[in-house]
């Protein structure tokens, strides 16, 4: 029998390099909020059971959704880092999730993630004890810059990936190397960072580059474009 598997949504954000008074997950695009289109998403796979979504305390915008896709829903309060979150969200995971439970973290403000991505991302994180993420490989030339926004040198981009979410991992051994980054004082970026400090090195699955984070309003308008397309 295959351990449960769930999704953990931090959005505790409020996306300051967006800008505007609205959270950049709660605005709306063909038709719905960015976070409904990322949750039914990652829920779209019929394997995963249910989604925690860690929201900031002082959230006004939350919908109320007890269950999306007709999979439960639940919310608790997230923290003023992502690792917070995520660790929130793992302790409000039903009480009967164990560590051995495959645990999907996936970005509120991702909303286009295709269903054959999340496929092959759960298929290769249930094969492999160390989990996975999606990513995409590096194609752009790379350059490092000084002090003086000058370039310093091209970097080699052979072997570079960009993270995106989901990312998949037991949850046991995630909320131990979120615990652990917390305690060293170390701010993590993704939970990959996270797993690699306790000297797990997860897998690279190659996802579709339209798997868009919204940072900016011009995300926004290519999502909505996307969006509108599938």
């Amino acid at each position: 029998m295959r351990p449960a598997i769930w999704a953990v949504i931090p959005a505790a954000g409020r996306g300051t390099r967006f800008g505007g008074d609205v959270p950049k997950q709660y605005l709306e695009v063909a038709g719905q909020p960015v976070i409904a289109h990322a949750l039914d998403a990652v829920l779209a796979d019929p394997r995963v059971c249910g989604a925690v979504v860690a929201l900031s305390p002082d959230d006004s915008l939350w919908p109320g959704w007890t269950q999306r896709s007709g999979k439960p829903v639940v919310r608790c309060v997230g923290g003023a880092e992502r690792a917070h979150s995520v660790l929130a969200g793992l302790r409000a995971l039903p009480a009967d999730v164990g560590d051995d439970a495959l645990v999907l973290v996936h970005d509120a403000a991702r909303p286009n993630l295709h269903g054959g991505d999340l496929e092959r991302l759960i298929d290769a994180a249930l094969a492999n004890i160390d989990g996975a993420i999606l990513a995409a490989p590096v194609r752009d030339t790379l350059k490092r810059a000084d002090t003086d926004a000058r370039i310093d040198r091209t970097e080699p981009r052979e072997r570079l990936w960009r993270a995106m979410t989901p990312q998949a991992f037991r949850k046991g051994a995630l909320m131990h190397a979120l615990e652990a980054a917390l305690a060293a004082g170390v701010p993590v970026t993704d939970e990959a960072m996270a797993i690699e400090l306790i000297g797990i090195r997860p897998h690279l699955v190659e996802g579709r580059e339209d798997n868009l984070k919204v940072t900016t309003p011009a995300d926004l308008a290519l999502v909505e474009f996307l969006l509108a397309r599938r």
